[in-house]
């Protein structure tokens, strides 16, 4: 019988290794596996390359893992906002690493490792500091720029509905890197608030099939702030 549910975070992440390539889901604070990466925190792997949209907020989540000293390189696109002081203090030191990746690249070169593309061309970044050392090419009328897809050790996403095949779906915006994060680790880690029995879910409806996910961990959706509004969506 498959089932991929996995009791608690700390038991689906004990096997991440030092050096893995970890990939989280989010956009900012939405849709960001906060319990996955607190468990990676407590879990103690070091030197991770993380794959995510930005490089943290406040103290807590990615930025706290960056705070703690896990991250050696990140890929991202977003790295400095108002309140990204943890990484900006890890870069001025030289501690992390930056792989600096628009948003529309980044997207498509994770969506290319899950659909076994082996690279593609876009005009996006040529002529900046962002092609340097790349392939470049004059096609359909204007330069662009070879990009390698992104691929990881793990992904850890958060989902609002699955069951214990692995099949997701999301809540609206907190849907956003999950299903191609999914779709690029050899090992997909997702949360969901709530667990149903297969065959529950419309299939039309299923965004993420559960082929691209190995753990399901069910977690209860944590207390609202201030306003009545969820702390993570």
């Amino acid at each position: 019988m498959i089932d991929k549910i996995v009791s608690t975070p700390a038991e689906a992440l004990a096997d991440v290794r030092d050096g893995a390539t970890v990939m989280i889901g989010g956009f900012g604070t939405a849709g960001l596996p906060d319990e996955l990466v607190e468990a990676l925190i407590d879990q103690g792997a070091r030197d991770l390359t993380v794959v995510n949209n930005n490089a943290g907020n406040g103290d807590g989540g990615l930025a706290a893992l960056i705070g703690a000293g896990r991250v050696r390189k990140i890929v991202c696109s977003f790295p400095r906002q108002v309140d990204s002081w943890h990484f900006d203090r890890a870069y001025r030191e030289g501690r992390i690493e930056l792989e600096l990746v628009p948003q529309g690249n980044l997207a498509e070169r994770i969506r290319a490792a899950g659909a076994g593309i082996g690279g593609f061309f876009t005009p996006t970044g040529y002529g900046t500091a962002l092609a340097e050392g790349k392939e470049t090419r004059f096609l359909d009328g204007r330069w662009q720029v070879f990009e390698t897809p992104l691929h990881a050790d793990v992904a850890l996403i958060k989902a609002e509905r699955g069951d214990r095949f692995g099949n997701l779906t999301y809540r609206m915006t907190a849907r956003n890197f999950g299903p191609i994060m999914a779709m690029a680790a050899r090992c997909t880690v997702a949360t969901v608030h709530e667990l149903v029995e297969p065959g529950a879910l419309d299939p039309e409806g299923v965004v993420t099939p559960g082929i691209f996910v190995q753990r399901v961990v069910p977690v209860p959706r944590r207390a609202t702030g201030a306003g009545g509004f969820a702390k993570s969506a």
